[in-house]
């Protein structure tokens, strides 16, 4: 499971050069994360993926998002003796997935029975020994879409562009309250029990997201045009030029110049 986008590719080419990612040798499942943690600092012990040795064996959960009641549960899991090595809402995210083990048959329905506590935006991918999972917030707050590599290899990850630089072929958005899982290469899913408003995060189509993705149907590089569109409707100024400030603001700045017949610098 691939999670967030590329972007910053440059970085995580320096930390992950060929020859080391090569000593790693091969496998059946991988989870990786090349997003910063929005809550708690930027301390190594935050780096995700996360491991988890547990009673039933191991799970790497990478969480892209921010829970909104991660200060209580913690309180609760601290009050029963839990004891914690990060700072970020993503460990609480896989203590009560644990928890949830002891009186489930599967981890998926583990995952999908600690959606019904956990609260926020969050978009998942999780492995044990056998299985790849991934899930995403029952409103749909952060994108995650599913792919498909050399015919019979699934991936996940949070914007179709990672899929494009892996060559992979775009199956479908995950659902918001899906919960999918990867087993002998067989992809199947089920929904956890929460329903609700779907409720994407504009961010993603303004900041976050690379222009090149196409999140729950919409292309992000048409979308920022359309923004700058109509700003330029509702908000005309008589400027000289219009400049897209930062990289992320350039197909804002070319909607808005095109409609307001302003020239645009790059």
């Amino acid at each position: 499971g691939l999670f967030r986008s590329l972007r910053d590719t440059g970085i995580v080419s320096e930390v992950f050069p060929p020859e080391q990612l090569k000593s790693l040798g091969k496998g059946t499942i991988a989870v990786g994360h090349v997003r910063y943690g929005t809550t708690g600092s930027d301390n190594k012990r935050n780096v995700q993926p996360i491991l988890v040795n547990h009673f039933k064996g191991r799970m790497a959960l990478a969480h892209n998002g921010n829970l909104t009641n991660s200060r209580e549960l913690r309180q609760e899991l601290e009050s029963r003796g839990s004891i914690f090595q990060t700072t970020t809402d993503s460990e609480v995210i896989a203590y009560i997935i644990v928890q949830e083990r002891l009186n489930r048959g599967s981890i998926e329905e583990a995952v999908s029975a600690a959606m019904d506590r956990i609260e926020g935006a969050y978009s998942l991918v999780l492995s044990s020994p056998t299985k790849l999972i991934a899930a995403r917030d029952p409103h749909g707050f952060r994108p995650l879409c599913i792919g498909l590599l050399d015919g019979d290899c699934y991936v996940f990850a949070s914007e179709t562009c990672a899929l494009d630089a892996l060559g992979a072929k775009f199956v479908r958005d995950v659902e918001p309250g899906e919960v999918c899982v990867v087993e002998n290469g067989k992809l199947r899913s089920m929904h956890c029990d929460i329903k609700c408003k779907t409720s994407a995060c504009v961010f993603e189509y303004i900041y976050f997201a690379r222009p090149d993705s196409i999140i729950d149907g919409a292309s992000v590089e048409l979308a920022r045009q359309e923004a700058g569109k109509y700003l330029s409707i509702e908000h005309p100024v008589g400027a000289d030029v219009v400049i897209g400030v930062p990289d992320s603001g350039i197909p804002a700045a070319i909607g808005y110049a095109n409609t307001s017949k302003r020239p645009v610098s790059y």
